[in-house]
Protein backbone atom coordinates (compact mmCIF):
# COMPACT_ATOMS: atom_id res chain seq x y z
CA UNK A 1 0.00 0.00 0.00
CA UNK A 2 2.76 2.26 0.82
CA UNK A 3 4.49 1.74 -2.34
CA UNK A 4 1.57 2.27 -4.16
CA UNK A 5 0.65 5.27 -2.53
CA UNK A 6 4.22 6.92 -3.77
CA UNK A 7 3.07 6.35 -6.83
CA UNK A 8 0.57 8.68 -7.03
CA UNK A 9 2.33 11.08 -5.12
CA UNK A 10 4.88 11.39 -8.15
CA UNK A 11 2.20 11.31 -10.41
CA UNK A 12 0.18 14.30 -9.25
CA UNK A 13 3.82 16.10 -8.79
CA UNK A 14 3.76 15.41 -12.41
CA UNK A 15 -0.04 17.56 -13.00
CA UNK A 16 0.60 21.40 -14.06
CA UNK A 17 -1.35 23.80 -11.68
CA UNK A 18 -1.64 21.23 -8.76
CA UNK A 19 1.11 22.39 -6.36
CA UNK A 20 1.96 20.89 -2.47
CA UNK A 21 -1.16 22.65 -1.10
CA UNK A 22 -3.40 21.66 -3.25
CA UNK A 23 -2.15 18.24 -3.46
CA UNK A 24 -2.39 18.53 0.92
CA UNK A 25 -6.13 19.71 0.43
CA UNK A 26 -6.49 16.40 -2.22
CA UNK A 27 -4.94 14.47 0.41
CA UNK A 28 -7.06 15.77 3.65
CA UNK A 29 -9.92 15.49 1.50
CA UNK A 30 -9.98 11.72 -0.06
CA UNK A 31 -7.52 10.25 2.27
CA UNK A 32 -5.05 9.07 -0.07
CA UNK A 33 -3.79 10.35 -3.41
CA UNK A 34 -4.85 7.20 -5.24
CA UNK A 35 -8.61 7.94 -4.22
CA UNK A 36 -7.87 11.72 -5.17
CA UNK A 37 -6.84 10.31 -8.53
CA UNK A 38 -9.32 8.01 -9.13
CA UNK A 39 -12.02 11.18 -8.36
CA UNK A 40 -14.15 12.37 -10.53
CA UNK A 41 -14.89 16.12 -11.41
CA UNK A 42 -17.78 17.44 -9.24
CA UNK A 43 -15.81 15.48 -6.35
CA UNK A 44 -12.43 17.93 -7.16
CA UNK A 45 -14.74 20.67 -7.69
CA UNK A 46 -15.90 20.56 -4.11
CA UNK A 47 -12.12 21.05 -2.98
CA UNK A 48 -11.52 24.63 -2.04
CA UNK A 49 -9.56 27.13 -4.20
CA UNK A 50 -10.48 24.46 -7.38
CA UNK A 51 -12.65 26.41 -9.90
CA UNK A 52 -14.35 24.87 -13.12
CA UNK A 53 -11.15 25.95 -15.22
CA UNK A 54 -8.66 24.48 -13.10
CA UNK A 55 -10.55 21.36 -12.66
CA UNK A 56 -10.92 21.12 -16.59
CA UNK A 57 -7.19 21.08 -16.99
CA UNK A 58 -6.82 18.75 -13.89
CA UNK A 59 -8.42 16.41 -15.27
CA UNK A 60 -6.78 16.82 -18.90
CA UNK A 61 -3.63 16.82 -17.88
CA UNK A 62 -4.73 13.22 -15.73
CA UNK A 63 -5.63 11.40 -18.17
CA UNK A 64 -2.26 12.04 -19.95
CA UNK A 65 -1.09 9.75 -17.36
CA UNK A 66 -0.29 6.34 -16.56
CA UNK A 67 1.15 6.44 -12.84
CA UNK A 68 2.94 2.95 -13.33
CA UNK A 69 4.06 4.15 -16.43
CA UNK A 70 5.09 7.04 -15.38
CA UNK A 71 7.03 5.23 -12.25
CA UNK A 72 9.11 3.59 -14.18
CA UNK A 73 10.06 5.93 -17.23
CA UNK A 74 10.52 8.53 -14.51
CA UNK A 75 13.12 6.35 -12.26
CA UNK A 76 15.66 5.96 -15.01
CA UNK A 77 16.56 9.59 -14.53
CA UNK A 78 15.63 10.01 -11.07
CA UNK A 79 16.44 7.02 -9.20
CA UNK A 80 16.45 9.06 -5.84
CA UNK A 81 13.19 10.85 -4.35
CA UNK A 82 11.63 11.36 -1.32
CA UNK A 83 7.36 11.45 -1.39
CA UNK A 84 6.08 13.70 1.99
CA UNK A 85 4.96 10.17 3.13
CA UNK A 86 8.01 8.18 3.26
CA UNK A 87 9.73 8.25 6.67
CA UNK A 88 13.30 9.50 5.48
CA UNK A 89 11.41 12.94 4.04
CA UNK A 90 13.08 15.79 5.73
CA UNK A 91 11.03 16.33 9.19
CA UNK A 92 11.83 20.26 9.08
CA UNK A 93 10.65 20.62 5.37
CA UNK A 94 7.44 18.33 6.22
CA UNK A 95 6.40 21.01 8.66
CA UNK A 96 5.65 23.96 6.78
CA UNK A 97 2.07 24.36 4.89
CA UNK A 98 4.24 24.26 1.40
CA UNK A 99 6.32 21.48 1.62
CA UNK A 100 7.08 19.49 -1.61
CA UNK A 101 5.16 16.47 -2.61
CA UNK A 102 7.90 15.15 -3.94
CA UNK A 103 11.69 15.73 -3.13
CA UNK A 104 14.72 14.49 -5.30
CA UNK A 105 18.08 13.92 -3.88
CA UNK A 106 21.65 13.26 -4.98
CA UNK A 107 24.74 12.39 -2.56
CA UNK A 108 24.99 11.41 0.89
CA UNK A 109 21.43 10.84 3.04
CA UNK A 110 21.99 11.47 6.49
CA UNK A 111 18.98 10.02 8.16
CA UNK A 112 19.67 11.58 11.69
CA UNK A 113 19.29 14.82 9.95
CA UNK A 114 16.82 14.34 8.11
CA UNK A 115 14.90 13.46 11.44
CA UNK A 116 16.06 16.95 13.05
CA UNK A 117 18.68 15.58 15.20
CA UNK A 118 21.36 17.61 13.76
CA UNK A 119 20.97 21.44 13.80
CA UNK A 120 20.64 22.48 10.59
CA UNK A 121 21.54 26.70 9.42
CA UNK A 122 20.35 28.22 6.08
CA UNK A 123 23.12 31.16 4.90
CA UNK A 124 21.53 33.16 2.48
CA UNK A 125 22.65 36.55 0.41
CA UNK A 126 23.32 38.87 -2.27
CA UNK A 127 25.12 37.43 -5.74
CA UNK A 128 27.08 40.41 -5.43
CA UNK A 129 28.71 40.36 -2.34
CA UNK A 130 31.11 42.69 -1.11
CA UNK A 131 34.22 41.76 0.78
CA UNK A 132 32.81 42.18 3.87
CA UNK A 133 29.75 39.69 2.96
CA UNK A 134 32.25 37.49 1.87
CA UNK A 135 34.24 37.65 4.85
CA UNK A 136 31.71 37.03 7.17
CA UNK A 137 30.08 34.22 5.55
CA UNK A 138 33.41 32.18 5.36
CA UNK A 139 33.69 33.01 8.68
CA UNK A 140 30.00 32.30 10.13
CA UNK A 141 29.65 28.80 8.00
CA UNK A 142 33.47 27.56 9.14
CA UNK A 143 32.50 28.33 12.34
CA UNK A 144 29.28 26.54 12.50
CA UNK A 145 30.53 23.61 10.54
CA UNK A 146 33.20 23.22 12.99
CA UNK A 147 30.56 23.10 15.65
CA UNK A 148 28.45 20.23 13.79
CA UNK A 149 26.17 22.20 12.06
CA UNK A 150 24.69 21.49 8.55
CA UNK A 151 24.96 24.50 6.31
CA UNK A 152 21.98 25.08 4.25
CA UNK A 153 22.15 27.11 0.94
CA UNK A 154 20.90 27.64 -2.69
CA UNK A 155 24.51 27.02 -4.92
CA UNK A 156 23.86 30.54 -6.30
CA UNK A 157 26.98 32.77 -6.91
CA UNK A 158 27.67 35.33 -4.41
CA UNK A 159 27.17 34.51 -1.06
CA UNK A 160 25.71 30.75 -1.63
CA UNK A 161 28.59 29.83 -3.07
CA UNK A 162 30.91 31.12 -0.46
CA UNK A 163 29.02 29.21 2.80
CA UNK A 164 28.94 26.35 0.82
CA UNK A 165 32.88 26.11 -0.10
CA UNK A 166 33.72 27.22 3.47
CA UNK A 167 31.56 24.42 4.86
CA UNK A 168 33.28 22.12 3.05
CA UNK A 169 37.07 23.37 3.67
CA UNK A 170 36.31 23.01 7.81
CA UNK A 171 34.88 19.71 6.95
CA UNK A 172 31.48 20.27 7.61
CA UNK A 173 28.35 18.93 5.91
CA UNK A 174 25.93 21.20 3.63
CA UNK A 175 23.13 21.06 1.62
CA UNK A 176 22.57 22.59 -1.42
CA UNK A 177 18.82 23.53 -2.23
CA UNK A 178 19.25 24.51 -6.13
CA UNK A 179 16.12 25.64 -8.42
CA UNK A 180 16.84 23.13 -11.71
CA UNK A 181 16.89 19.27 -12.14
CA UNK A 182 19.90 17.66 -10.22
CA UNK A 183 21.50 16.90 -13.77
CA UNK A 184 21.87 20.74 -14.29
CA UNK A 185 24.42 23.12 -12.43
CA UNK A 186 23.31 26.60 -12.30
CA UNK A 187 25.25 28.82 -12.08
CA UNK A 188 27.39 26.62 -14.95
CA UNK A 189 30.30 28.09 -12.81
CA UNK A 190 29.46 25.72 -9.43
CA UNK A 191 29.99 22.63 -11.69
CA UNK A 192 32.76 21.74 -9.13
CA UNK A 193 31.38 23.00 -6.03
CA UNK A 194 28.26 20.94 -6.74
CA UNK A 195 29.99 17.98 -7.60
CA UNK A 196 32.26 18.24 -3.85
CA UNK A 197 28.95 19.07 -2.28
CA UNK A 198 27.34 15.72 -3.50
CA UNK A 199 30.21 13.63 -1.96
CA UNK A 200 30.09 15.56 1.58
CA UNK A 201 26.58 16.07 2.16
CA UNK A 202 23.45 16.85 -0.54
CA UNK A 203 22.13 18.25 -3.53
CA UNK A 204 18.10 18.56 -3.08
CA UNK A 205 15.44 20.04 -5.61
CA UNK A 206 11.13 19.72 -6.33
CA UNK A 207 12.44 19.69 -10.13
CA UNK A 208 12.98 16.47 -12.05
CA UNK A 209 16.06 16.06 -14.32
CA UNK A 210 15.91 17.88 -17.54
CA UNK A 211 14.31 21.09 -15.30
CA UNK A 212 16.05 24.34 -16.64
CA UNK A 213 16.94 27.12 -14.80
CA UNK A 214 13.57 29.54 -15.14
CA UNK A 215 13.33 32.96 -13.20
CA UNK A 216 10.10 31.35 -11.02
CA UNK A 217 11.91 28.57 -9.72
CA UNK A 218 14.52 30.37 -7.13
CA UNK A 219 11.88 32.24 -5.14
CA UNK A 220 9.94 28.89 -5.18
CA UNK A 221 13.05 26.69 -4.08
CA UNK A 222 13.64 29.65 -1.37
CA UNK A 223 11.10 28.20 0.94
CA UNK A 224 12.91 24.89 0.90
CA UNK A 225 15.93 26.69 2.10
CA UNK A 226 14.03 28.02 5.23
CA UNK A 227 12.08 24.64 5.63
CA UNK A 228 15.16 22.65 6.00
CA UNK A 229 16.50 25.35 8.16
CA UNK A 230 16.23 25.57 12.41
CA UNK A 231 17.30 29.25 11.59
CA UNK A 232 18.06 31.38 8.66
CA UNK A 233 21.17 33.77 8.21
CA UNK A 234 21.28 36.87 6.03
CA UNK A 235 24.75 37.83 5.06
CA UNK A 236 23.86 40.78 2.91
CA UNK A 237 20.77 41.74 0.97
CA UNK A 238 19.32 44.73 -0.82
CA UNK A 239 16.53 46.05 -0.70
CA UNK A 240 15.04 43.63 -3.59
CA UNK A 241 17.31 40.14 -2.41
CA UNK A 242 15.53 36.99 -3.01
CA UNK A 243 17.39 36.57 0.14
CA UNK A 244 14.95 38.58 1.68
CA UNK A 245 12.15 36.05 0.55
CA UNK A 246 14.07 33.44 2.32
CA UNK A 247 13.64 35.19 5.61
CA UNK A 248 10.06 36.26 5.27
CA UNK A 249 8.98 32.41 4.75
CA UNK A 250 11.48 31.33 7.90
CA UNK A 251 9.73 33.89 9.76
CA UNK A 252 5.85 32.75 8.62
CA UNK A 253 6.97 29.17 9.29
CA UNK A 254 7.87 30.37 12.91
CA UNK A 255 11.80 29.88 12.46
CA UNK A 256 14.46 32.29 13.60
CA UNK A 257 16.26 34.43 11.37
CA UNK A 258 19.41 35.88 12.59
CA UNK A 259 21.15 39.28 10.22
CA UNK A 260 24.71 40.33 9.60
CA UNK A 261 24.40 44.25 10.58
CA UNK A 262 25.76 46.77 7.85
CA UNK A 263 26.34 50.06 7.06
CA UNK A 264 23.27 52.03 6.13
CA UNK A 265 25.38 53.68 3.13
CA UNK A 266 25.75 50.33 1.44
CA UNK A 267 22.89 49.12 -0.73
CA UNK A 268 24.00 45.61 0.04
CA UNK A 269 22.92 46.41 3.98
CA UNK A 270 19.72 47.83 3.21
CA UNK A 271 17.15 44.67 3.02
CA UNK A 272 19.13 43.77 6.34
CA UNK A 273 18.51 46.67 8.06
CA UNK A 274 14.76 46.26 7.05
CA UNK A 275 14.80 42.77 8.84
CA UNK A 276 16.20 44.26 12.26
CA UNK A 277 13.58 46.59 11.52
CA UNK A 278 11.15 44.16 11.54
CA UNK A 279 12.39 42.22 14.50
CA UNK A 280 15.32 39.67 13.26
CA UNK A 281 18.17 39.33 15.45
CA UNK A 282 21.41 40.99 14.84
CA UNK A 283 24.39 38.95 14.85
CA UNK A 284 27.35 40.97 16.96
CA UNK A 285 29.92 39.03 16.51
CA UNK A 286 30.63 35.54 16.41
CA UNK A 287 29.88 34.23 20.63
CA UNK A 288 26.98 36.46 20.53
CA UNK A 289 25.81 33.73 17.35
CA UNK A 290 26.83 31.00 19.20
CA UNK A 291 24.97 32.22 22.21
CA UNK A 292 21.56 32.59 20.44
CA UNK A 293 22.15 29.03 18.34
CA UNK A 294 22.01 27.46 21.51
CA UNK A 295 18.49 28.84 22.55
CA UNK A 296 16.82 27.37 19.26
CA UNK A 297 14.57 24.76 19.96
CA UNK A 298 16.21 20.97 19.88
CA UNK A 299 14.36 18.03 18.34
CA UNK A 300 16.77 15.19 19.23
CA UNK A 301 17.80 13.28 22.76
CA UNK A 302 19.86 15.03 25.06
CA UNK A 303 22.63 12.51 23.62
CA UNK A 304 22.19 13.81 19.65
CA UNK A 305 22.58 17.17 21.45
CA UNK A 306 25.80 17.44 22.89
CA UNK A 307 27.24 20.10 21.46
CA UNK A 308 24.95 22.69 21.97
CA UNK A 309 22.89 22.36 24.72
CA UNK A 310 19.89 24.52 25.05
CA UNK A 311 20.50 27.55 27.67
CA UNK A 312 18.17 26.58 30.43
CA UNK A 313 15.88 29.48 31.95
CA UNK A 314 14.31 29.57 34.96
CA UNK A 315 10.95 29.42 34.94
CA UNK A 316 8.71 31.55 35.76
CA UNK A 317 5.87 30.88 38.74
CA UNK A 318 2.75 29.29 37.42
CA UNK A 319 -0.30 27.75 38.08
CA UNK A 320 -0.65 24.10 36.78
CA UNK A 321 -3.96 23.15 35.70
CA UNK A 322 -5.73 20.14 34.34
CA UNK A 323 -8.29 21.57 32.31
CA UNK A 324 -8.61 24.87 30.01
CA UNK A 325 -10.01 27.80 31.65
CA UNK A 326 -13.70 28.43 30.76
CA UNK A 327 -14.46 30.17 27.92
CA UNK A 328 -11.59 29.20 26.18
CA UNK A 329 -12.15 29.19 22.53
CA UNK A 330 -12.28 25.65 21.19
CA UNK A 331 -9.11 26.49 18.68
CA UNK A 332 -7.41 27.97 21.57
CA UNK A 333 -8.17 25.48 23.77
CA UNK A 334 -6.24 22.79 21.12
CA UNK A 335 -3.15 24.94 21.57
CA UNK A 336 -3.61 25.41 24.85
CA UNK A 337 -3.35 21.78 25.83
CA UNK A 338 -0.61 21.00 23.92
CA UNK A 339 1.78 23.67 25.73
CA UNK A 340 2.96 22.26 28.84
CA UNK A 341 4.29 23.90 32.48
CA UNK A 342 8.07 22.66 30.51
CA UNK A 343 9.20 24.52 27.71
CA UNK A 344 7.73 23.27 24.60
CA UNK A 345 8.79 24.23 20.92
CA UNK A 346 6.91 26.09 18.32
CA UNK A 347 7.16 23.01 15.85
CA UNK A 348 6.53 20.65 18.44
CA UNK A 349 3.04 22.49 19.40
CA UNK A 350 1.66 22.71 15.37
CA UNK A 351 2.80 18.99 15.04
CA UNK A 352 0.79 17.82 18.12
CA UNK A 353 -1.99 20.55 17.44
CA UNK A 354 -2.14 19.49 13.85
CA UNK A 355 -2.64 23.01 12.61
CA UNK A 356 -1.51 25.35 10.02
CA UNK A 357 1.82 27.52 11.48
CA UNK A 358 -0.22 30.78 10.70
CA UNK A 359 -3.28 29.78 12.81
CA UNK A 360 -0.62 28.25 15.61
CA UNK A 361 1.41 31.64 15.46
CA UNK A 362 -1.86 33.99 15.72
CA UNK A 363 -3.45 31.14 18.85
CA UNK A 364 -0.15 31.53 20.66
CA UNK A 365 -0.39 35.62 20.82
CA UNK A 366 -3.91 35.42 22.04
CA UNK A 367 -3.16 33.01 24.78
CA UNK A 368 -0.27 35.33 25.58
CA UNK A 369 -2.53 38.09 25.65
CA UNK A 370 -5.06 36.25 28.14
CA UNK A 371 -1.44 35.33 30.52
CA UNK A 372 -2.05 31.70 29.72
CA UNK A 373 0.98 31.44 27.87
CA UNK A 374 4.29 32.59 27.94
CA UNK A 375 7.19 32.63 25.26
CA UNK A 376 10.55 32.05 26.26
CA UNK A 377 13.69 32.40 23.57
CA UNK A 378 14.21 30.52 20.62
CA UNK A 379 10.28 30.23 19.97
CA UNK A 380 9.36 27.74 23.12
CA UNK A 381 6.25 28.33 24.93
CA UNK A 382 5.13 26.85 28.16
CA UNK A 383 2.12 27.62 30.57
Amino acid sequence: MFDRERIYWLAWSRVAGVGPILVDRLYQRFGNLEAAWNADTEAILSIDGVGIQSVTKIVAARAQIDPQALLAAHSIDNPYFWTRIDPDYPRLLKEIPSAPGVLYYRGNVSLAENQGNVPTVGIVGTRDLSDYGKRWARKISSLLASKGFTIVSGLAQGIDTEAHSACLEAGGRTIAVVGTGLDIVYPPRNQALAKEIAQHGLVVSEYAAGTPPDRSHFPARNRIIAGLSRVTIVIEAPVRSGALITAYQANDFGRDVYVLPGSIDSPNSLGCLGLLSRGAQPILGLDHLLELLSSIPQLGTPEQLQLFPIIEVPNPVTKSVASPPPDLAPDLQQVWLVVTCQPTSFDEIVSKSQLSTATVSGILLQLELLGLVTQLPGMRYQR
